[in-house]
């Protein structure tokens, strides 16, 4: 049963969820693989959405469970936005945060393994110089 109406609405949903920073997929930790109407939500990328890893379902149903997940979603936000808890500036800021914090642990793990493999390698030395 898919017409025009369907094709606009899955339409819809794809451009509110990409505002979101998330992309539709297929689910692969579905409660219920009897229904092949399943759509999962997982972050665009890396960049997108900082506090969800890469490859995290954060939603998964069917396409009228996600348009209710939507609209709770924007309803929280809206929620939040009225009582000044805050807004899209704030939750920017926060998103900045986390991808500075994520940037300066990988940095750091890096310098970790170069700095164990300096060791090795000056480990290797002395036992060859012996």
């Amino acid at each position: 049963m898919s017409g025009y109406q369907t094709i606009l609405r899955i339409r819809r949903i794809e451009e509110t969820v990409a505002k979101l920073g998330f992309m539709l997929s297929n689910s692969r930790y579905g409660w219920d693989n009897s229904n092949p109407d399943m759509v999962a939500l997982k972050p665009r990328d890396e960049d997108a959405v900082p506090n969800y890893a890469r490859d995290t379902e954060v939603f998964c149903g069917t396409l009228e469970e996600l348009e209710v997940w939507l609209r709770g979603v924007e309803w929280a936000r809206d929620y939040d936005r009225m009582l000044r808890i805050s807004d899209d500036k704030k939750r920017a800021q926060g998103e900045d945060r986390e991808r500075l914090r994520i940037a300066e642990m990988r940095k750091r793990e890096e310098q970790k393994m170069i700095l164990d493999v300096l060791k090795s390698s000056d480990r290797e030395n002395t036992k060859a110089k012996k």
